[in-house]
């Protein structure tokens, strides 16, 4: 690092989980012992700070909070795993593995997250080391599935929609091996891996992140148009495929995308990510290596809120990036190549690859995998998985596609789809099915609102709305929240409710269709009696005045509901 960069990232007291960070010796910390004790169910937050690098997040389920106080016993405690795969793909093995320890180590259910992730919860500390175990003997990790690390690089779950998507994958796997940590920490706690002396200095043990990581999390996505399905927009490092008659010719890039934001701070916004250049496959990796290695040394370590590589960009300007990106590259990125983007979902039911095979996605709210009393979900993925010799692939949008399924088992998978109710979505409405929530209550600690639990209903109520307009089967992009930090990408929606309270939301309008504006304020804390009352007349209106082809998200800044965002600067205003 040079002597400006050690300015640059030191000019200010750093925070108490940078401090946390450089004592913790390449994230061990007190976590093998903290894991021994067996008189609590809890763990020190010094630990925890650090137990997210490995993959995970202590919470408590605050539905018995109250009850569990006035008892005088501590909150329950639990722990939320993610496992991550890059792009999302996994086999009928490892579908079965995450299945098995559901049932056996968490809550019974396995959420598919909106960064093609899995999430279990309810995990006691004593099943920790054992489930994370069993998950990387199934090869999978929970290695940097949460930390100040780059996160799960998503790519379209189907690599053999066409060749360029395998090929996209693939470079989707590339740059997230590469940009794994390379601390033995994860190995030693949990697999029981022997520690060995290390003598190397910190740069040679993390060689891209150093001894303090990166300031806060970093997330990568790579899009295949015109599909926009993973918003690469929302990330911080956004790759844009382009490709001319199924040859992959390479990648746009955008930088400084992101969707958290603190209620009543409008030092905080949502941002879009800006395009700012092309690279061919080849440069990719090292692209991404740099873009993160400039996050290291300029990001904001005295105030987290502010510490997102969004603002690193936009308190410096974007053209102070594109020189120092190119600086430490050694070369310069060329003019960006035109692209378009048509949508922003999934596609659902069957579709056949280009390999010859089939792939059929189902439609799963909110990408919570369980088995309800009149809908067996989560039975009938298991006995699928029995049988299916291909793969599964978690989408950006928590649905989950049965993918790469030959003639021959095609017929035997359809037969249990129908036998278990299993569905592709087509009896909801289109506007559910392009509907996304974060976990929210009860066992996210930031939640301050309902939000999977409670979109399926708000959803049963708009509907009433749709079908009275004729607009049951208009694709509307919908968001909920419990809190303000973006877990379901609520800025780039249509519509979006996000959590301001219990039973409370902050309503937004005019996210783009395809994910490439952001929506704005147009409600503050209000509940649902007023969400109905306010769409009510929006929703007859569009489906009276909209014109040919006519988006939502567009209708509502032509009709002058919202002011159209581009720029999380103008978001607040």
């Amino acid at each position: 690092m040079s002597e400006n960069n050690l300015i640059s990232s030191n000019s200010a007291p750093h925070s108490d989980v940078e401090e946390i960070k450089r004592r913790s010796d390449y994230l061990r910390g007190s976590l093998a012992d903290t894991l021994n004790d067996n008189i609590t169910g809890s763990i020190p937050e010094d630990d925890n700070r650090l137990m997210k690098f490995h993959g995970s997040y202590m919470q408590d389920d605050r539905d018995l909070r109250n009850e569990r106080n006035k008892q005088k016993l501590e909150p329950a405690y639990q722990f939320m795993v993610r496992v991550r795969a890059a792009g999302g793909v996994v086999t009928p093995e490892q579908w079965l593995m995450m299945d098995r320890i559901a049932q056996q180590y968490a809550n019974g259910t396995i959420r598919l997250t909106t960064r093609q992730s899995f999430q279990l919860h309810g995990v006691i500390k004593w099943n920790m080391k054992n489930l994370i175990k069993e998950v990387n003997e199934a090869l999978l990790s929970t290695l940097a599935a949460c930390g100040d690390v780059n996160r799960n690089v998503m790519c379209n779950p189907n690599p053999y929609l066409s060749e360029i998507h395998g090929q996209v994958h693939e470079w989707a796997k590339k740059v997230s091996a590469h940009l794994d940590p390379r601390t033995r920490a994860y190995h030693e706690i949990w697999l029981n891996e022997e520690k060995v002396v290390d003598s190397r200095d910190g740069e040679k043990q993390e060689p891209i992140y150093g001894p303090v990581y990166l300031p806060r999390k970093f997330k990568i996505g790579i899009a295949v148009p015109p599909s926009n399905d993973v918003d690469v927009f929302s990330q911080d490092l956004g790759f844009i495929a382009i490709h001319e008659k199924d040859q992959l010719l390479g990648f746009n890039v955008a930088v400084g995308g992101g969707m958290g934001m603190t209620h009543g701070d409008p030092q905080t916004y949502p941002q879009l990510a800006r395009v700012i250049g092309f690279v061919s496959p080849e440069q990719l990796v090292d692209v991404a290596e740099k873009t993160v290695t400039i996050q290291r040394d300029y990001g904001d370590r005295s105030v987290r809120k502010h510490a997102r590589f969004k603002y690193t960009i936009d308190d410096r300007g974007i053209e102070w990036f594109i020189n120092e990106l190119h600086q430490r590259l050694g070369w310069k990125l060329e003019e960006a190549r035109p692209y378009h983007f048509d949508h922003n979902g999934d596609r659902y039911g069957w579709v056949k690859g280009s390999n010859g095979k089939w792939h059929f996605t189902l439609f799963i709210q909110n990408g919570r995998v369980k088995d309800d009393d009149n809908y067996p979900l989560m039975s009938g993925l298991r006995e699928i998985a029995k049988v299916h010799n291909g793969d599964f692939r978690l989408t950006p949008n928590q649905n989950l596609i049965i993918g790469n399924v030959s003639s021959q088992k095609k017929k035997k998978i359809e037969e249990l789809i129908k036998e278990y109710g299993l569905t592709d979505g087509i009896q909801y409405s289109a506007l559910r099915r392009n509907s996304m929530a974060c976990v929210a209550l009860p066992t996210c600690g930031l939640a301050m609102a309902e939000s999977e639990r409670y979109l399926p209903t708000l959803l049963e109520k708009i509907e009433v709305i749709l079908d009275e307009a004729g607009l049951r089967e208009e694709e509307i992009v919908i968001r909920m929240t419990g809190c303000p930090n973006g877990c379901a990408r609520p800025a780039l929606a249509e519509l979006s409710f996000i959590g301001k309270a219990p039973g409370k939301y902050n309503m937004y309008l005019g996210g783009g269709f395809s994910g490439n504006r952001l929506n704005k304020l147009y409600r503050e804390n209000i509940g649902e009696t007023q969400i109905l009352e306010e769409l009510r007349p929006i929703l007859n209106r569009y489906a009276k005045e909209r014109e040919e082809g006519e988006h939502f998200g567009d209708f509502v800044i032509r009709a002058g509901y919202v002011k159209k965002v581009y720029s999380g600067l103008d978001f607040h205003e």
